[in-house]
């Protein structure tokens, strides 16, 4: 290895040692969480990285991921939605009766599905606009009125089956991609990286701002593609990589693009950050609020419809049970914080990653979901707990 490259690799980590040091953690505090949970259950029961029960795993992400998302959109403008779960369930309820009871083109019913969800976030943004009212008042009024009219739009039924052989179903059960689409896919991921990354370091160096080498870049690209290709090859040593899991896989993407890419996300961490500077920026602070709490409940409709064709039904208690916990603890686990400001779409991936892997591992074990519950929480608190701190190392440094 060169002097040069010697002395790049060096200014690299210690430019990750200042940030760590700095209160800037990322995703890192999550990814040494990830790898402790699966070391102590695979430990514990051999099984659990098997390819077969990850396959498994990666397909119980989707949908309360999906949700998730929507909660870090709300989280980053500094607003919580406490009634995703109950959109969920009522978009389920939705989806069922129109195409089960109505006999409804199933594109269409998962369209009515989803514009209920979409209507439910453009009340929530009219309501906190217009009146001021907390989003936690308002999102809990919603998770008990859109309980009753999802039990109201199910009927004295209770629970509409979905017809196995549908398109939605074979999408949330039996639809995989075969071997070498999965691989073309992780290659041609990897080759949309690089290039996203050279683009974006050849803006940087013609506006006189440093920009990343082509070294950090190959050496970043080529990481990712390993990984890829490995994690790729292991789930096709089973069933391979599900179509529901590449569609939530999608969503991120998309959400982190937005976000990343365009003035409207810009205009979400500024409003996050602080709401004040934002309106003095002119940003219209109350159309982002609309459009955040419209995206937040349009994809708690979209989970809710992936949960519906997981299952194949549509019953009283989609969309409840843990499910409204599950998604806000995701999220924030994830590493969106409850301030408000931080956050990435990928939050939500690592989130419900961290906790279908709790759910799954502690079933294998056979314990109790009361279990399952427990450490749920810890692993919440802790998440707070970090985020907090490194706030503070922040503010103390004067990163904040």
């Amino acid at each position: 290895m060169s002097e040069g490259m010697v002395d790049r690799v060096r200014d690299a980590a210690d430019g990750l040692f200042a940030r760590v040091r700095g209160g800037d953690l990322g995703s890192l505090p999550v990814i040494v969480g990830l790898i402790v949970i699966w070391t102590v259950f695979q430990v514990l029961n051999p099984v659990f990285l098997s390819s077969t029960n990850l396959v498994l795993l990666t397909m119980q992400c989707a949908a309360i991921g999906t949700i998730a998302l929507g909660v870090v959109m709300i989280l980053l403008v500094g607003e919580i939605d406490l009634s995703v779960g109950s959109v969920s369930g009522l978009a389920a309820a939705v989806l069922a009766v129109a195409f089960v009871q109505l006999q409804w083109n199933l594109v269409l019913a998962i369209v009515a599905g989803v514009l209920a969800g979409a209507g439910v976030g453009a009340v929530y943004g009219w309501l906190y606009t217009r009146f001021g009212l907390p989003s936690f008042v308002i999102t809990l009024a919603g998770l008990l009125g859109f309980l009753g009219l999802q039990l109201w739009v199910l009927g004295d039924t209770g629970s509409i089956n979905l017809p196995l052989d549908s398109w939605l179903v074979e999408f949330a059960q039996r639809m995989f991609l075969p071997a070498w689409a999965s691989y073309a896919l992780a290659v041609g991921a990897v080759v949309v990286y690089a290039f996203a990354l050279v683009r974006r370091s050849r803006r940087r160096t013609a506006a006189a701002l440093v920009g990343q080498s082509y070294l950090e870049i190959g050496l970043r690209s080529t990481g990712l593609l390993v990984f890829l290709l490995a994690a790729t090859w292991y789930l096709n040593l089973s069933r391979g990589v599900g179509v529901m899991f590449l569609f939530f896989l999608v969503l991120v993407v998309l959400a982190h693009l937005a976000l990343t890419r365009t003035r409207w996300g810009r205009s979400v961490y500024a409003v996050g950050g602080s709401v004040e500077a934002a309106r003095r920026a002119g940003i219209r602070v109350d159309r982002i609020y609309v459009s955040v709490f419209m995206l937040c409940s349009t994809l708690a409709a979209v989970g809710g419809v992936l949960a519906a064709a997981r299952l194949g039904a549509a019953n009283q208690s989609s969309g409840g049970g843990d499910t409204n916990l599950n998604a806000i603890a995701a999220a924030v686990i994830g590493g969106a914080s409850l301030f408000g400001g931080r956050g990435t779409a990928f939050s939500a991936l690592l989130g419900i990653v961290v906790i279908q892997s709790v759910s799954s591992g502690l079933t294998l074990l056979n314990l109790d979901s009361s279990i399952r519950f427990m450490v749920t929480g810890v692993v919440l608190v802790l998440a707070v707990i970090v985020d907090s701190i490194s706030r503070r190392t922040r503010a103390a440094t004067g990163r904040a």
